[in-house]
């Protein structure tokens, strides 16, 4: 009996390290449990301050707006999702660039002016092509402006309404430019080509805001005089292809497609 008791006592003694051993893994399971709440804790608050900072600079009018998706604002809202952008056309770049159109939009855009502007292209009154700006369709002096002068030709503004109408559809930003020849210039209205272009361009981008309902956040303008040609300016041709507005519908990279 004695010696049962003692074996007992023994096996006893020798798994006592089991029960240290337990509360040791229970304390480890507690240590990590804090640790994982006190970081998601802290991530929670990282977010908040980061939006209640950011939402400082919007009503400053130092950071423009909007956020992602999901995101928890300091006021505890959803932020809204930026609105989905026109068929056709890519979603804003994360590094601030402006939308730009897809070669299958650029194209479908193409067709459209086509079809609208007939006409004019047939009579070189108008001509499209591709930059590494942007697609640029240009308004020829011809059908658009008296030589010298900056208003508008009876006729010119049902045209350029035509084309904002289309161009309005896709929501793009345009850049409207003048141009001129190197024939030097000074009349009672004008004493430089530079101030030529702008006037013109002027002209143009007035018609495009006020007349056009183009909207007026998505249209700048350049005056570049003479120092842009597309053509040769020692030849009468070069020259008249050289006075023209030009509408640059800007982040549109031309398709990589044959003969485009």
């Amino acid at each position: 009996m004695r010696r049962s008791r003692a074996i007992e006592e023994e096996q006893a003694s020798r798994d006592r390290w089991l029960v240290s051993y337990a509360d040791f893994i229970t304390l480890l399971f507690a240590f990590f449990v804090v640790l994982f709440a006190s970081a998601y804790r802290d991530k929670q608050a990282i977010i908040r301050v980061s939006n209640a900072v950011h939402d400082g600079f919007q009503a400053l009018g130092v950071m423009p707006g909007g956020s992602a998706k999901n995101a928890i604002a300091y006021s505890g809202r959803p932020v809204e999702a930026p609105e989905a952008p026109p068929p056709g056309v890519k979603s804003k770049d994360t590094n601030g660039s402006q939308p730009a159109l897809s070669s299958a939009g650029l194209l479908q855009l193409r067709k459209q002016l086509q079809q609208a502007m007939g006409d004019e292209l047939k009579n070189h009154e108008i001509e499209m092509r591709f930059t590494p700006e942007g697609f640029v369709i240009s308004l020829k002096e011809l059908g658009f402006f008296n030589s010298g002068q900056a208003e508008l030709l009876p006729g010119a503004a049902e045209k350029i309404k035509r084309i904002a109408g289309i161009l309005s559809q896709h929501g793009l930003e345009l850049r409207v430019e003048g141009h001129s020849d190197n024939q030097p210039i000074h009349n009672a209205q004008f004493r430089s080509n530079w101030e030529l272009s702008t006037a013109r361009a002027m002209s143009v981008l007035l018609l495009l805001a006020n007349d056009a309902g183009y909207d007026p956040k998505k249209i700048s303008i350049a005056g570049y005089g003479q120092y842009r040609p597309i053509a040769d300016d020692s030849t009468p041709e070069g020259r008249r292809m050289n006075r023209r507005v030009d509408l640059v519908v800007l982040g549109a990279a031309p398709p990589r497609l044959a003969g485009q």
